[in-house]
This record gives structure tokens, sequence and C-alpha cells, in this order.
């Protein structure tokens, strides 16, 4: 069982890709910390909207 003083916490957000430089984007979010956890269909179909997170410090 976790305490409070032990349990991680983390931060999310949701990135639209542009298929064209979703490398370069997704590169630019993991230098700051963030880990992708999925990738979806977005509102058209050029685009696609990323999953990310990175624990609280």
């Amino acid at each position: 069982m976790t305490t409070p003083a032990t349990r991680r916490t983390f931060e999310y957000a949701t990135v639209p890709l542009l298929t064209h430089a979703t490398k370069a984007i997704l590169d630019t979010w993991g230098e700051d910390g963030w880990e992708l956890v999925q990738v979806v269909p977005g509102p058209n179909p050029e685009q696609l909207v990323a999953y990310l997170k990175r624990e609280r410090a």
C-alpha cells in the first residue's frame, strides 16, 4: 500500500499532432519530460491527438 508521502502523481496534456511534423512535435514534448501514452484520431483526417503524461515534481 502506498502512503501519501510515496504516492506518485502525474500531470497530463493533450496535443494536436500534424501528420507532417509528428516526430518533431513529440521530440519537443519528450525533451520536456513528457511521455507519450496514446495517439488517437483527431477531429479531421489530417490530424491526430497525442495524450502525454509526466510525473509531477
